[in-house]
């Protein structure tokens, strides 16, 4: 502390870059504060700082932090606490461009592992990351401004949320106990063959399509009694709710009477959620992906002829590639991709999808043959999806009855309130004359692909990652679209995913291993090393719309803006980067 205090005496009033001087470490009481890189000008991104605490400074129980679902908690939960008390303290030191601003990383209602907040499992070891705007008066510094923010504002809001003696004790059990529940649901689900389950009393409706909070007043969820079941919770206790098996699930109902909503809670139910959302106990087998039609997406050499064939151009659905893809044809290369991500459960939304992909009906199946039709609708692949693959489906559908048949479960949501009409909708399926037509058995071809290393990327003298929210990607100059890959729910997702496209550039496309090899190489390194696996050297920035993402700093530092994504939202991503070199 005295050191940085005598280096901000020296560096006041002095030009901007004398504040790189300040780089280093410096024992504080309680923490080591590190200033790992330094803002060029005040006008540029703020400086990037982190806070290194032992498990004896900060106390928390190793028991809190030592099994994977309880740390990432207690990580989510410090970090909360930590956002509140900034806050508080942005920009009361005065100047010029970003002076005096203080942030981290905003938390939305989901629990993700972020890299603003790690604690080591092993040894207890905490690391918070975040960024400070360097004050001064144009491009002169204001060091004594500076000194208020490291010396004042930082050190209170540390001990006020990074401490376990000040910490609200009872309220961090309720979000720990919770972790052990959601936890405990999950385990459940494969052992009693469900793909999902809903609690009684869970609140899906948000408050607004920019507000993911529990809407006031909702409808609390109930579940039909024929579909309710009772699952074991830590300390004996129960919960009910509805669980939803392997097979194939269709939702129905008039419109606006919450069909979506539901699904939409499913989507979100791969993820954990903070007390008090009213999705806690919603929860979906994690490899689950939702899938849409993207008009106008890249197709990369994907097999499709499970469900497009014999197309008028003799062009080769075996090996399908298109810059401009149509409704039908990027649905069924994100089906494709989805199953050989290792997707055991599909979510669909009529809504959302194109008709011609999804069914036709006995009528047209007369009008128009089918060996006329190069489209195989997803209606007659359900099934076999199923039973040959083990890939479960869940459809909201509104529009067409043609589902009725096929189906395992039919949900008609009425009010916000499921009802189960299966037994109703089957006897009226049975009663009609119109019999659909099925294909042969389904396949679904191996990934073969070859990647290459895109050389605009891989000899660049410098490669520029951006994040945009959570709509896109760059690398360079080359977007990739990431809007309808709706499971990517924060923009520190995208961060980490832009960073992992550039170290799969630099360091795993080669001309030689296939794509599933690369990356499934990648995540596997992810799991094991953490965000440190995509870091690269160079320098990080705050996250968010337009941000530089995942290089760290200099001497290869994690960035604090990168936040954990699932196998398949990294496929997805490789699926959608138009700059993939592939081998013929």
């Amino acid at each position: 502390m005295r050191k940085l205090e005598q280096l901000l005496r020296e560096n006041d009033h002095k030009p901007y870059p004398a504040y790189k001087s300040l780089k280093g470490r410096y024992t504080f009481q309680g923490y080591v504060l590190s200033i790992d890189h330094v803002q060029g000008d005040p006008f540029a991104a703020p400086s990037s700082l982190s806070i290194h605490m032992a498990a004896n400074q900060h106390g928390f129980p190793k028991e809190y932090y030592a099994e994977p679902h309880r740390r990432i908690m207690l990580q989510d939960y410090l970090l909360r606490g930590f956002y509140r008390e900034l806050g508080r303290y942005s920009h009361k030191a005065g100047g010029s461009g970003k002076s005096g601003t203080l942030s981290v990383s905003s938390c939305g209602q989901e629990v993700l592992e972020r890299s603003a907040l790690t604690i080591n499992p092993s040894d207890g070891n905490l690391i918070l990351r975040f960024s400070a705007g360097f004050p001064a008066a144009g491009r002169t510094t204001l060091a004594q401004e500076l000194k208020k923010m490291l010396f004042e504002y930082v050190p209170a809001c540390a001990a006020k949320t990074l401490r376990y003696a000040v910490s609200n004790k009872a309220e961090l059990q309720t979000w720990i106990a919770l972790a052990d529940d959601q936890k405990a649901i999950r385990e459940q689900l494969s052992l009693r063959g469900l793909v999902a389950f809903v609690a009684n009393g869970a609140i899906l409706p948000r408050r607004s399509g920019v507000d993911d909070r529990p809407m006031a007043d909702a409808v609390e969820f109930t579940s039909p009694a024929e579909d309710e079941i009772t699952l074991e919770l830590p300390g004996r206790r129960k919960l009910s709710g509805l669980g939803i098996k392997k097979g194939i699930t269709l939702i129905v109902g008039g419109g606006y009477h919450g069909k979506s909503t539901l699904l939409k809670a499913l989507e979100r139910g791969v993820y954990n959620h903070v007390p008090g959302d009213g999705r806690e106990y919603v929860i979906t087998e994690d490899t689950a992906m939702k899938l849409r039609s993207e008009d106008g997406r890249s197709v990369k050499q994907v097999d499709v002829s499970a469900f497009i064939r014999d197309l008028p151009s003799k062009r080769d659905t075996k090996c399908f590639s298109t810059e401009d893809a149509s409704g039908s044809t990027s649905q069924a290369a994100c089906t494709v991709e989805a199953i050989l991500s290792g997707s055991k459960t599909l979510l669909i939304d009529e809504d959302t999808s194109a008709t011609n992909f999804m069914v036709r009906d006995a009528l047209m199946q007369k009008v128009i043959h089918p060996g006329e039709e190069p489209i195989i609708p997803f209606l007659s692949r359900m099934r076999q999806l199923y039973e040959v693959l083990g890939i479960s489906t869940i459809l909201v559908a509104g529009s067409s009855g043609a589902f009725f048949e096929i189906s395992d479960l039919i949900l008609q949501m009425k009010e916000y309130k499921p009802i189960d009409i299966t037994k109703k909708a089957k006897e009226a399926a049975e009663a009609t004359s119109e019999k659909l037509e099925f294909p042969d058995k389904i396949v679904i071809g191996a990934d073969r692909r070859i990647p290459f290393p895109n050389k605009e990327v891989t000899e660049s003298r410098k490669v520029k990652v951006r994040g945009n929210g959570t709509d896109a990607v760059s690398i360079n100059h080359e977007s990739v679209e990431l809007r309808f890959v709706e499971q990517v729910v924060d923009n520190e997702q995208t961060n980490l995913l832009g960073a992992l496209l550039r170290t799969l550039e630099e360091q795993y496309f080669n001309g030689r291993d296939d794509l599933p090899k690369c990356v499934n190489a990648l995540y596997g390194r992810l799991s094991k090393q953490g965000f440190s696996a995509c870091v690269q050297g160079g320098r990080g920035a705050e996250g968010g719309r337009g941000a530089d993402v995942g290089r760290g700093n200099a001497s290869g530092s994690i960035p604090g803006n990168l936040a954990m994504v699932r196998p398949q939202e990294l496929w997805a991503m490789v699926n959608r980067y138009r700059g993939l070199r592939l081998g013929k």
